[in-house]
């Protein structure tokens, strides 16, 4: 009998209209129950449902047959008419029992540890009020009630410095801060006083805080804050307020990163601070920005304010019962708002928002914790019970799925949103103060870190992390897919070469010291995957079979050590580069000896700076890459340069901070990665696309030599990104040096901008039917994406599939792969990890950990191969392999590089092969 995870590859490709068709199988013409035996169901789910083989749907009978002879399944067993049958009460009561098992297993988390609660040396003598963190500068920003602002260093806490914010309006000692907000694409801080103002803090001279604009002529007092980025144009902010009125009113905000507002009468006061009137935004004075309001709080206090950029909705809560959360929806082109408020019992005193699931969490009064649907006003669809006193806080971590929760008696609970469980409970570890305590929950989710604050002393809850798997004993540099030997290649820094079952995730081979003591920075396999190519920091690219013989030494630094970015190998030639204008040519022919010299490129030296990277896409067209954000097209046969493409922002002044906290004007145009789009042609839209620094990924038209559109894949404070493209050309992986991984679809632009996202119910129900917490969305029509051209640069981002975190530390190498029908993502970070991820962003697991896994789930298809499987077909095409290169017989490499075999040999495991496309 076929094996369970054989059964459970075909049932999770179905939907939920394939078991539709599957329980209309089980009934007569008159629409009666009825049994099928085995051949009956074999060949009517087959023809019927048209997914899978008829040996799948044979091992899925055989399995509930099987589980019903041997007791498994409570069913009545009278509805069984005849031995080796099975009607849809047992296939949906298997089906059923199969998915609970797996989601409790998949879900069986245990609760965080924590390191022992740190206080934080405090200058404070109030209460602190707000703890920000400043991606650009590293460090945590912390302000209290009297208008004092430290910073603290973010790996040790150190206080850094110390400042008071200046406010002409007030005396010091009245001074009195209600609430702070980054402005992190505007360089600024907002800071909300009691006397009815705003005032705007410019960052970038952080050691005197000067003071640039004050909005004032609020009708009550500002309360919270909240400030929301476009993500996919920087210039459009919103800045939300809520007042103690019960009013909750917002800036827009259109070219916010030239100027919040316009110097309309220079009216300025004793702190140099441009005044900003509120009845002139009211009135439209100032075309950078306008505002909307709503007073459905009056006359309750504001006590929390959001703007939801996905739903293009305001939320906030208040302690009246009535009001307790209300969401201000935007009706479209129109700057009026629609108001629908949501009941409890006693109010709310904090809420948050889950952006995948779009869940809105709230801190009840009445010591519950809330769960709603912003779009269904009549109840929460889940409530968390477990606190005592009143609840304070609550904070999403929107990677985990987990929610934090703080009440007054100062218990600290973690739930678990899935199974709607609190997972951990950490109490008797807060210092003991006064009822009327005001307590502050800051989560720094990426560092692990929770701040809480009690009147003017500042804690810190550390996780303790983890025993995590490790792939490499080093920050590992480069990851492969080699289709021939269904295996993944990886390198590190200390010159190891690893081998891994992408099926099981172990280790097959390990070479060690293949260049002595110098780090491997990046590799490359030929067309017909027996051959890996190693470039060192010691300036040599060598050539290696998988029986861990050195076949050829490539002198690429000419004796001296360089940084090798990349190694592209073309039809008859093999290109080396990273450290010179120009990029090292060996030649095909020269492979003859063992110890191989470079060549002459005879179009000589075109390229300013650097070459980084470089694309080929066949016959004979070859990009190359520079730091100086400079792509130059080349005829790969005559070796002659064809054109040149820079992007428009080649002589803007850039004034962002680099990762080192320096003006960087070159990193932010680099191009360190160039991949040519699989299936477009440069007849039609965009056909090449690039990354490098400030997150920007740009899309090219290789035959109009013109930049047709950029977006902003990820937070321009984290520098250079990585990327690859799928072998189908329809996904696009980015990632960064925090660890984070996003997937795009790169044919559709995102058809659910601003569209509200269902909240999918937490049941077995809707799990068994397909439907992924993320998936549930009203649906906008999708259009393709640049494969057109069209006049101008658009920016318009595609659809954002999913974002993940596999790693803790940089990603340094993307690599997608078709391995069987699973379209899988393999990352390589300097945390030591190589990860094995979904293209939906569930994570498979990291290679070398200690519990093997089955690749049980399948990715996105290949759209030939999901063409193929819905006509019942197997099998595609395959890519011609590049030339090869000839073997010299003895090893080259003089045994400097070992082998160690951990499993067998590669050769045993050559079966069906499929080239790698994506090179």
């Amino acid at each position: 009998m076929g094996t369970r995870m054989e059964v459970a590859q075909l049932e999770e490709r179905m939907n939920i209209e394939d078991y539709r068709k599957l329980q209309g199988l089980f009934l007569d013409s008159s629409g009666s129950p009825r049994s099928l035996s085995r051949t009956e169901f074999v060949d009517q789910a087959w023809s019927s449902v048209g997914r899978g083989s008829k040996e799948e749907y044979g091992l899925l009978f055989d399995s509930v047959v099987f589980t019903q002879e041997h007791g498994s399944l409570l069913v009545d067993v009278n509805a069984i008419k005849e031995e080796g049958r099975v009607d849809w009460g047992g296939l949906s009561s298997f089906l059923l029992q199969e998915l609970s098992d797996k989601v409790k297993n998949s879900r069986t988390r245990s609760g965080p540890r924590w390191k022992p609660v740190r206080t934080l040396t405090c200058p404070h003598r109030d209460p602190v009020q707000k703890v920000l963190y400043l991606h650009s500068l590293g460090q945590y920003l912390t302000v209290s009630k009297g208008g004092t602002v430290c910073l603290r260093d973010r790996e040790d806490m150190s206080l850094l410095h110390t400042h008071r914010l200046q406010n002409s309006t007030v005396t010091p000692k009245d001074l009195w801060v209600t609430d702070m907000v980054l402005l992190h694409n505007a360089h600024k801080i907002a800071v909300s006083f009691t006397s009815k103002e705003v005032c705007f803090y410019d960052i970038l001279s952080h050691q005197d805080f000067r003071c640039k604009y004050k909005l004032q002529g609020l009708m009550f007092t500002p309360w919270c804050l909240d400030y929301w980025v476009d993500p996919s144009d920087p210039d459009q902010a919103v800045l939300t307020i809520g007042d103690i009125g019960g009013q909750v009113s917002a800036l827009y905000f259109t070219s916010a990163q030239i100027s919040l507002f316009e110097r309309l009468n220079v009216r300025t006061d004793s702190d140099s601070a441009d005044i900003i009137q509120w009845d002139e935004l009211v009135r439209g004075k100032h075309r950078s920005c306008y505002t909307v309001t709503h007073r459905a709080h009056t006359p309750a206090w504001v006590r929390k304010v959001r703007y939801l950029g996905s739903l293009e909705a305001f939320v906030s809560c208040s302690t009246r019962p009535q009001c307790s959360v209300v969401i201000g929806w935007r009706e479209k082109e129109s700057r009026s708002l629609r108001v629908t408020s949501f009941f409890t019992k006693r109010g709310v005193w904090d809420m948050d928002h889950h952006r995948e699931l779009n869940l809105i969490a709230t801190a009840g009064v009445d010591h519950q914790v809330l769960l709603w649907n912003p779009c269904v006003t009549s109840g929460p669809v889940c409530v968390l019970s477990g606190h005592t006193g009143p609840v304070t806080a609550v904070r999403f971590m929107q990677a985990e799925q987990q929610l934090i929760s703080y009440s007054k008696d100062k218990v600290l609970c973690l739930w678990d949103i899935s199974r709607q469980l609190c997972v951990h409970r950490l109490a008797g570890v807060f210092p003991k103060t006064q009822e009327d305590t005001h307590t502050l929950l800051f989560l720094h989710e990426e560092q692990h870190l929770l701040f809480l604050s009690f009147n003017s002393l500042l804690l810190l809850l550390e996780r303790k992390e983890e025993k995590r798997s490790s792939s490499h004993e080093h920050p590992v540099t480069c990851v492969l897919y080699n289709s021939l030997f269904r295996q993944a290649v990886s390198s590190d820094s200390a010159s190891s070469v690893i081998c891994w079952r992408v099926d099981t995730g172990q280790k097959v081979k390990q070479f060690r010291r293949c260049h002595g003591n110098a780090e491997i920075s990046t590799m490359a396999l030929d067309g017909t995957q027996t051959r890996l190519f190693t470039a060192g920091a010691d300036g040599e690219v060598k050539v290696w079979d998988f029986n861990g013989r050195c076949l050829h030494r490539m002198n690429a630094g000419l004796g001296r050590s360089v940084d090798i970015s990349q190694v592209l190998l073309l039809r008859r030639s093999v290109l080396v580069m990273g450290w010179d204008r120009m990029f090292t040519v060996f030649r095909l022919h020269s492979f003859s000896q063992s110890y191989v010299e470079p060549s002459e490129w005879k179009g000589g030296v075109q390229h300013r700076s650097d070459v980084l990277c470089a694309a080929f896409q066949p016959p004979q067209t070859l990009v190359t890459g520079s730091y100086d954000g400079e792509i130059i097209e080349w005829n790969s046969s005559t070796e002659n340069a064809l054109k040149k493409l820079r992007p428009l922002t080649e002589h803007r002044e850039d004034t962002h901070l680099g990762v080192n906290g320096k003006e960087d004007a070159d990193i932010s145009i680099a191009v360190t990665r160039l991949f040519f789009i699989p299936g477009r042609t440069p007849k039609g839209g965009a056909d090449l696309v690039s990354c490098g620094g400030s997150g920007v990924v740009r899309l090219w038209n290789s035959a109009h030599s013109r930049l047709v559109g950029q977006f902003t894949a990820h937070n321009s404070d984290l520098g250079s990104i990585v990327m690859t493209v799928s072998p189908c050309g329809k996904y696009l992986v980015t990632a960064d040096r925090e660890g984070t991984l996003k997937t795009w679809d790169i044919q559709y632009v995102d058809g659910t901008s601003g569209v509200p996202t269902v909240c999918v119910s937490l049941s077995l129900s809707l799990l068994f039917c397909g439907c992924d917490l993320t998936a549930c969305q009203f649906q906008l029509p999708n259009k393709h994406y640049y494969l057109e051209l069209h006049d101008g640069i658009t920016d318009e981002p595609p659809k954002l599939l999913s974002s993940f975190r596999p790693h803790l530390d940089r990603v340094l190498h993307l690599e997608t792969c078709l391995h069987g029908n699973r379209l899988l993502v393999l990352s390589a970070s300097s945390d030591c990890s190589v990860a094995l991820s979904y293209l939906r962003g569930d994570n498979v697991g990291l290679f070398g950990q200690e519990e093997q896994w089955c690749l049980e789930r399948t990715g996105p298809l290949h759209p030939q191969q999901e063409a193929e499987r819905k006509q019942r077909e197997e099998g595609g095409e395959r890519s011609p392999p590049n030339e090869t290169l000839p073997d010299p017989g003895p090893s080259a490499g003089g045994g400097e590089g070992g082998v160690k075999d951990e499993g067998e040999d590669c050769g045993s495991n050559a079966g069906h092969s499929r080239k790698h496309l994506s090179r």
